[in-house]
């Protein structure tokens, strides 16, 4: 089943939450992103390629190297990002993309607008946020 979007479409609380019009809304902006992303890695690595680390002064090699080792974390990140990406599409498919995993409640389309790979409501996440200070405070004593 194929869905046109209305030209500058955005979802609002006045439709119901998770249509089908959302669903694809969403499904585009996410696969806009991976691509985004799958480009940016790619580019990234014919920058790396194209790059020697063979500079003759200390200090040219130095930066390189530290130049290079970035690149590396932002592709992993990007790896990483996609794959959430990913994740968030196949719960698109499955009907669940949108809701919290852990109270079933609808994440707010702010949320999902600023963040579509969010799988906790706003309340959800902030509590996470909190037992991961607790937990980390605690630990430091």
């Amino acid at each position: 089943m194929s869905i046109t979007l209305p030209q500058n479409y955005r979802p609002t609380e006045r439709e119901s939450f998770m249509n089908p019009m959302q669903q694809e809304y969403f499904r585009q902006k996410l696969l806009k992103w991976k691509n985004e992303l799958i480009e940016e890695s790619n580019q990234t690595l014919q920058n790396m390629q194209e790059e020697s680390l063979a500079q003759p002064d200390l200090a040219d090699r130095a930066t390189a190297e530290t130049d290079r080792s970035l690149e590396l974390r932002t592709r992993d990140r990007f790896r990483k990002l996609i794959s959430k990406i990913d994740s968030a599409m196949k719960s698109i498919d499955e009907g669940t993309y949108g809701y919290c995993e852990e109270t079933g409640e609808p994440i707010s389309l702010k949320r999902l607008e600023a963040r579509p790979i969010a799988t906790l409501s706003v309340e959800a996440q902030e509590r996470h946020e909190r037992l991961e200070r607790t937990r980390r405070d605690e630990g430091a004593d």
